[in-house]
C-alpha cells in the first residue's frame, strides 16, 4: 500500500452563518442549517496529523459478525470504524437511505432543479445550476464527498445525495463515507480524516494531546470569514493557513 497523503481541498468545514456578504444566499444557508447533514458539515474537531497517519498506515478491513469494519492501531490502541459508527458519530439518520437513485429519477429531478444542458451522460456540472444550487452543491462536494479535484463536475452518486437532501429523501451518506474510506486502503488521498477524529475523539486527544505543541496538528476549526462559502483550513508541520473557497 502506498503512503496516503492529505488532500488539501476536501473534507472542509462549512461556514453556515450569514454575514452581510451573504445576501442572496440566506435561504440556502437556513436550509443547510436545518438539514440532516448540518452536524456532519460543521463538526469541528482538532485533527492530529500523526494519529491520522498511524490510522491509515495500520488500517485493515475485516468482517466481524457480518459487518465490515476498518480496524487500525493508534498509539497501540485499537480504533474501529464501521458504517454504523459513522452514522452514529456524524448524527446521520440514513440507515434506510438509497445508495443511488435510478437514472431516470436523477434526470427528472435535476431538470426540476433548473439544470441546463441536460444530456444522457452521468457526469453533471455545477456551472449549469443557479447560484443557490451551486452554493448547496459546492458545500456538499467539498465537505462530504470523496472528490479532490474537478469541483465543477460530479457523479450520479453525488447527484443522488444532493437530490435526496433537496427533496427530503434519505441518502445513505454513512455507507458512502465508509466505502470511500475503504478505497483509501489501496493508497491515494486521505479521505474523511475529520471523521476519524470525531469517532476516535477523546481517545485520540488523550493519546496525542501533546502533539499540537510540536506543530503536528491538522484542524477543521472554523475561522471567521467575510462571505458565505467553505472555509479551507489546512496545515503544514509548522504553519496553519486558511483561505476562502467561494461557490
Amino acid at each position: 500500500m502506498s503512503t496516503p497523503k492529505f488532500a488539501e481541498t476536501h473534507n472542509l468545514v462549512a461556514f453556515l452563518e450569514k454575514p452581510k456578504e451573504s445576501n442572496g444566499f440566506e435561504e440556502i444557508i437556513d436550509f443547510l442549517n436545518a438539514s440532516s447533514v448540518q452536524y456532519a458539515l460543521t463538526v469541528n474537531p482538532t485533527i492530529y496529523t500523526t494519529c491520522i497517519e498511524q490510522f491509515w498506515t495500520s488500517a485493515k478491513v475485516k468482517t466481524v459478525n457480518g459487518e465490515r469494519q476498518i480496524q487500525a492501531l493508534v498509539d497501540k490502541k485499537k480504533v474501529i470504524i464501521s458504517e454504523t459508527s459513522i452514522r452514529s458519530d456524524l448524527k446521520l439518520d440514513d440507515a434506510e437511505g438509497t445508495n443511488c437513485l435510478p437514472t431516470a429519477t436523477i434526470f427528472a429531478e435535476l431538470e426540476r432543479m433548473g439544470y441546463e444542458n441536460l444530456t444522457q451522460k452521468l457526469t453533471f456540472y455545477k456551472a449549469y445550476f443557479s447560484s443557490q444550487w451551486k452554493f448547496l452543491i459546492h458545500t456538499i462536494l467539498q465537505c462530504l464527498s470523496a472528490k479532490t479535484t474537478s469541483w465543477n463536475e460530479f457523479s450520479s452518486t453525488m447527484a443522488s445525495a444532493i437530490i435526496c437532501l433537496a427533496t427530503n429523501q434519505k441518502f445513505n451518506l454513512s455507507k458512502y463515507i465508509f466505502d470511500n474510506m475503504v478505497k483509501n486502503l489501496d493508497g491515494g488521498q486521505i479521505y474523511a480524516c475529520f471523521y476519524v477524529s470525531v469517532y476516535a475523539g477523546t481517545d485520540i486527544k488523550e493519546m496525542d494531546k501533546n502533539q499540537s505543541k510540536n506543530g503536528q496538528s491538522r484542524t477543521r476549526e472554523r475561522k471567521s470569514a467575510q462571505e458565505p462559502g467553505i472555509i479551507k483550513l489546512w496545515s503544514t508541520k509548522v504553519n496553519l493557513r486558511s483561505t476562502m473557497v467561494n461557490p
